[in-house]
């Protein structure tokens, strides 16, 4: 009967013993829970050497459930977006200010350089008794503004004689008088008109000449722009390829315009350079074709060569129009000079006066015409893009006496 017992108990601590076994193997194979959505993690850091070297963290990372995508249609990519460069733009061509009547709009400011003159004459006319010493002082402010000899000679001896005869003077029979000798001095016979017509089928050829320094180039710029404010088509030639950037500067005075810049290589021939302008001018049918020069003085002989090649080459297409002698007005007596070499050189059919606002020496006006015989056509008054003026002689000598 024990020996039932024993057994009973030993089956029944084999049975649990067997059991135990059974239960922990399921438990050690139970099934994985439901597959979750992967976590997207940050890729990791660059790893830090030495004293920067870091314990890791062991903070909780996001889900991504808790990052905020933007949000794609399915089956939708998402845009790519290439960002052009932005086309350069196309320089702006402006309007030039009309010709018409522009120097009167500046007469003030010619007036503030010239008031010297003309008021100086009028207080030493008004004077009740004029002796030799005031008729000597008359003189020496017209000597003084560059006037010249002969023509100050001329000048003080036509008003003693209408001053005798007047007697007595009231300033506005004064200025009245001064007003008329000195348009008598100017000139107001001579023709003005810058010729850019030319009588073959041709564009019109105009020539600038004058040494560096008196603003040839900028002169050839702003005549470009008073030829397209009077609704002209205009081609540049830049011929004076001696100067470094001449040929730029007139290329961007033209682009302002829309006029077109014919030029060559650096150093290179310049009457090559005309021939090429006037050719150019020809097959696009313009009206006007400016040619800029150099404007070397090492030697006479050279500058005659170099000038006379130039015009020489231009006429086998046409002949020259105009021949513009740009002189610096503040220069007095050394522009004469000036003048005189280059009346040797080619043929001056005109006259520009730059500076003319930047000096109290009006009077080289006078002077360079009876020098060269030939008159004053163009007239700057100011560093302004519309600062180059037709001359105008009443209105010059209005700037000259006042109002």
């Amino acid at each position: 009967m024990d020996i039932v017992i024993l057994a009973v108990v030993i089956a029944v601590v084999v049975i649990g013993a067997l059991g135990g076994l059974v239960v922990g193997s399921r438990r050690r194979k139970q099934l994985p829970p439901p597959p979750t959505a992967p976590e997207i993690t940050a890729p990791p850091a660059e790893p830090h050497v030495g004293e920067e070297a870091e314990t890791p963290r062991d903070e909780p990372r996001r889900t991504i459930e808790e990052v905020d995508l933007p949000l794609v249609e399915p089956g939708a990519s998402a845009p790519v977006v290439v960002e052009e460069p932005p086309a350069p733009a196309a320089p702006e061509i402006e309007i030039p200010e009309p010709t018409a009547g522009r120097l009167v709009r500046l007469r003030a400011r010619l007036s503030r350089s010239q008031n010297a003159l003309g008021k100086g004459l009028l207080t030493l006319l008004s004077r009740e008794h004029l002796d030799e010493d005031t008729w000597e002082e008359i003189e020496d402010i017209l000597l003084t503004a560059d006037v010249g000899v002969t023509p100050t000679q001329e000048l003080v001896e036509r008003l003693r004689e209408r001053v005798k005869v007047l007697g007595t003077r009231t300033p506005e029979q004064l200025r009245g008088l001064l007003r008329e000798e000195l348009l008598r001095l100017i000139d107001t016979d001579f023709d003005r008109t810058v010729n850019t017509e030319s009588a073959l089928d041709t564009p019109g050829i105009v020539m600038v000449v004058g040494v560096n320094g008196t603003g040839k180039t900028t002169t050839t710029g702003k005549l470009a722009r008073v030829l397209v404010a009077d609704r002209k088509s205009v081609v540049l030639g830049a011929a004076d390829t001696f100067r470094a950037a001449a040929a730029d500067q007139l290329q961007t005075w033209g682009e302002r315009v829309g006029a077109r810049t014919v030029r060559g290589p650096e150093a290179g021939d310049p009457a090559s350079v005309a021939y090429d302008a006037v050719k150019e001018g020809i097959r696009e049918g313009a009206d006007v074709v400016l040619i800029d020069t150099a404007g070397r003085l090492h030697t006479k002989t050279g500058l005659m060569d170099e000038l006379g090649k130039v015009k020489r080459v231009v006429e086998k297409h046409a002949p020259l129009d105009e021949v513009l002698l740009v002189l610096d007005a503040t220069t007095g007596q050394n522009g004469l000079v000036q003048a005189r070499v280059f009346a040797e050189v080619v043929d001056i059919t005109g006259i520009v006066l730059t500076k003319l606002d930047g000096t109290a020496k009006g009077g080289i006006v006078v002077a360079v015409q009876r020098e060269l015989g030939v008159p004053v056509k163009l007239v700057g008054l100011g560093e302004g893009a519309d600062d180059l003026a037709p001359f105008e002689p009443e209105a010059f000598v209005d700037a000259l006496i006042g109002e």
